[in-house]
């Protein structure tokens, strides 16, 4: 379904109070007092980490060598703290002065004492249910914002809220989707602080929105101005906006009525600021529908869909872009994490900001005038031969234009590298991220719905075939990729996709949470392993390293989940993982995880077969209609694997579906498109779907 499952909701005890609050530890007699001074000379306070990319260039490189790669083998877990969720955590922490703070599913945020994890507060905004079925990705949130004593949080409802960073109590809130219609809009990006102005964007394509960044007073809230990233209707003239200069050059690039359905273009994570250049980069998002038929008939390359778009930061005023993707209709966004560095070809250094996106291809620019430096591939693309440096854009292949007849593509709609944070090494030169060789059946609807305009039915047999090759060729590894040389170093094979966000530190070492449920370092010149951890879930977001007293720690989220972290075949049987935690490590920590639970993730057996074939099949329809965007293509994982529902879940299915029961959780109901027939089809394919993947298709005797 579109709705959301939330295995394990935050505790009573935590939604029960809106902030929790203690006094900060001594070390932090003004918590987060993080102001422009400070974030422009990070680099001076290596032991703190007060922005999600901890510097502006986002580089996610510690200068902290107290933790290296002779000492490494020592490092164990000093504390951690249960986040109470089966939800994707995707959030980077901040450390500031001592403090730890972190946020959740449901944006539910808390504030530590770095030291030893004793917890000073929590707020819980308190999200309406609703907005679990408007996230295509599951209810994520990616990290926060500190400046001057306030905690910056944007929620998936859209808020913007400023907390007292001693408290945790609101100071100010806005809501980022006034005025703008009532599309499906949602918040899981992280806010970006500079110079005074706090920037957000936002996500919802999939479910039909227009995309836009706002820049607001970080001081106050106030709304300062907004940037469209594509066009809306042209006989409402100008948005009054900071776009309204750039949008009639972006509508030559549409055809007809692409703003009744929004457009898409959604900014929903990656933005880097340049502050010696003055320059905001945007990372834009896919078309909505992703079909570019349904959207723009005519085709054309629909600016700003799958852009890098520079801004001033002043003014949102629009500088250039570089678009990836023309026509974008594989959900190929280039909102992925984006690093800023200067780089040294041949004694001539040239400032580049440098992005691994969904389409497989490693891009360099030149971050003054957008020129294209390389773009080579680091996973197989079949949906392009390669990008001509001359004219900037995509040799496109014949299946990249895809019909009704399923086509099998690579990379597929999780992306060749996701949003999970990549780094860079000053020192190797090198950029760390993990990369996923996968497959994708793409088709198009025979006519259009509503939703993203494909189709995930029909053709059955071509497409077992495609998901049959799709299983038996998928890759995935931490890659260490040169991009002077725009080639890989080094790669770290892992046995499946799904693992994490990296961080390189001066002590020579790389860290990532891995599909195995550990959390790893490596040697950032080599590749070597030198020390692992098990977890008992995957670290899917991205590390952070911090010193309080002079002591270092790491400290990374680790929690499954996410909008594609399950869609493996592999994740079915044998990939059973604990709730949610935040752990963190120093040299010579000594805690102790408790035991894992025995059923903790492990799938029950499905019930009887009832239905008879035919109804199985009118399921899978209705399924694929309805339930596919979020619980993925033949029911393969998502956001929740619906192939490892519970006795309890599945004698109340109607409950859920149709009644709501489960809002709580993001599952909201879905009564309004769905009749009790239609529902009751959906859970027999669901079982059917269970036995299949099980090995034992039982049927009732």
């Amino acid at each position: 379904m579109r709705g959301r499952w939330l295995g394990a909701v935050v505790g009573a005890a935590l939604a029960a109070w809106p902030a929790l609050a203690a006094a900060p530890p001594a070390s932090s007699a003004l918590p987060a007092q993080v102001d422009g001074a400070r974030l422009r000379a990070a680099d001076a306070e290596p032991g703190n980490w007060m922005s999600v990319g901890r510097t502006w260039d986002e580089q996610r490189f510690s200068p902290l060598r107290g933790i290296d790669t002779a000492n490494v083998g020592r490092l164990g877990l000093a504390w951690y703290a249960d986040l109470d969720t089966y939800r994707g955590v995707e959030g980077t922490p901040l450390v500031v002065d001592g403090v730890l703070y972190n946020t959740t599913p449901w944006n539910i945020t808390s504030a530590y004492d770095a030291a030893t994890g004793k917890r000073l507060w929590t707020y819980d905004p308190k999200v309406p249910p609703q907005f679990g079925r408007k996230a295509c990705c599951d209810i994520v949130s990616r990290g926060l914002a500190a400046w001057k004593g306030k905690i910056l949080i944007a929620t998936l409802d859209g808020r913007l809220i400023a907390l007292d960073a001693r408290t945790g109590e609101p100071v100010w809130s806005v809501d980022t989707f006034a005025g703008e219609p009532p599309w499906s809009y949602t918040i899981t990006g992280a806010p970006r602080v500079f110079d005074g102005k706090v920037l957000i964007g936002n996500g919802g394509a999939e479910l039909g929105v227009r995309g836009y960044v706002t820049a607001y007073d970080a001081d106050t809230g106030q709304k300062l101005w907004r940037f469209y990233t594509v066009p809306g209707d042209p006989s409402n003239g100008p948005d009054g906006a900071a776009s309204d200069s750039v949008m009639p050059m972006a509508a030559k690039t549409w055809t007809g009525r692409w703003w009744e359905h929004g457009g898409g273009g959604t900014a929903w994570d990656s933005m880097v600021y340049d502050p010696k250049l003055k320059l905001i980069y945007i990372g834009v998002g896919n078309g909505s529908p992703w079909v570019q038929k349904f959207r723009s008939p005519g085709g054309g390359d629909n600016l700003f869909l799958a852009s890098i778009v520079a801004l001033k930061a002043d003014t949102g005023e629009y500088v250039w872009h570089y678009q990836e993707v023309p026509g974008e209709q594989f959900d190929s966004t280039a909102t992925q994490p984006m690093i800023l560095a200067d780089l040294d070809y041949g004694g001539r250094t040239v400032p580049v900001i440098m992005q691994a996106p969904k389409d497989g291809f490693f891009y360099v620019l030149d971050r003054r005038n957008g020129k294209l430096i390389s773009a080579e591939p680091f996973v197989q693309t079949t949906w392009a031969s390669r990008v001509d440096l001359k004219t900037g854009r995509p040799v496109e292949t014949p299946e990249a234009r895809y019909g009704e007849t399923p086509v099998l593509l690579s990379p597929g709609a999780g992306g060749a590298h996701n949003f999970n944070p990549m780094s860079y090494s000053p020192q190797t030169g090198l950029v760390y991220f993990p990369a996923v060789q996968g497959f994708m059946t793409f088709a198009a609807a025979p006519s259009f719905t509503g939703g993203i305009g494909t189709a995930f039915a029909g053709h059955e047999a071509l497409r077992k075939q495609q998901a049959e090759y799709a299983d038996s060729h998928l890759k995935a590894w931490l890659v260490a990729w040169d991009p002077v040389r725009a080639r890989a170093v080094w790669k770290v094979p892992y046995p499946r996709d799904g693992s994490g966000g990296t961080l390189v530190t001066a002590g020579g070492l790389v860290f990532q949470g891995t599909p195995d449920k550990t959390f790893a370092a490596y040697d950032a010149r080599t590749g070597r392993k030198l020390w692992e951890a098990p977890v008992q879930s995957v670290p899917i977001a991205g590390p952070i390293t911090y010193t309080v007293r002079g002591e270092q720690y790491v400290a990374v989220n680790a929690g499954w989940g996410g909008g594609l972290a399950h869609v493996q075949a592999a994740a079915f049987r044998d990939l059973k993982v604990a709730p949610g935690r935040l752990l963190v490590f120093k040299l010579g920590g000594a805690a102790k995880l408790p035991p894992q639970k025995p059923d903790d993730g492990f799938p029950p057996e499905p019930p009887y077969v009832r239905a008879s074939e035919a109804e199985i099949a009118r399921g899978g329809e209705l399924y694929a209609k309805n339930c596919a965007l979020c619980h993925a293509p033949l029911a393969r994982g998502g956001v929740k694997d619906l192939r490892r529902m519970s006795p309890d879940t599945h004698a109340h299915f109607l409950d859920i579906v149709l009644g709501g029961a489960r809002a709580k959780a993001g599952m909201a109901s879905f009564a309004d498109v769905l009749s009790k027939e239609d529902a009751e089809a959906i859970h027999n394919y669901l079982i059917a779907r269970a036995r299949e993947d099980w090995g034992e298709m039982r049927l009732k005797p």
